[in-house]
């Protein structure tokens, strides 16, 4: 661990993050988290199984909820608000580490806002030459994001 976060290979993603939800501190229940350089993923099921996944760029907020029970157990939640249409919140329930796990997030988030804001302006330079000759539309459309 240490500074850096370990990285698992899955398939062709590599995962900086993941996790079961928990309970009693235990993971025993079929509720899986998972982080990427660029997408957050939830499945759920054994049976009959649902998949969700998040780009990180369309997260608008992550706060963090540590109950007394949880405390005991040595969990806590994470709750990620986006403008995902699909998935407008999604709450990461009972994880180990949740303070690790939302800087962790954080950081890719913002990490991701600002590679769509280069990929952004490279199209809209692309097509006007140089950024200072942008439109006012096309820089606000980049600031939006």
């Amino acid at each position: 661990a240490g500074a850096k976060e370990r990285k698992h290979a899955m398939g062709d993603l590599t995962y900086l993050w993941k996790d079961r939800r928990r309970v009693l501190g235990m993971p025993i229940t079929f509720t899986k988290y998972a982080i990427s350089e660029d997408r957050l993923f939830f499945e759920k099921g054994l049976l009959n199984l649902r998949q969700e996944e998040l780009l990180l760029y369309r997260i608008r907020d992550i706060s963090l909820k540590i109950t007394f029970g949880q405390r005991i157990f040595g969990v806590g939640s994470v709750l990620v608000l986006s403008s995902d249409q699909s998935t407008p919140a999604m709450e990461l329930k009972n994880i180990k580490r949740p303070r690790r796990v939302k800087e962790l997030l954080h950081q890719q988030v913002e990490q991701a806002k600002l590679q769509r804001r280069m990929r952004l302006g490279e199209l809209v330079d692309s097509g006007h030459g140089s950024g200072a000759e942008m439109d006012p539309e096309d820089q606000e459309l980049i600031h939006d994001f």
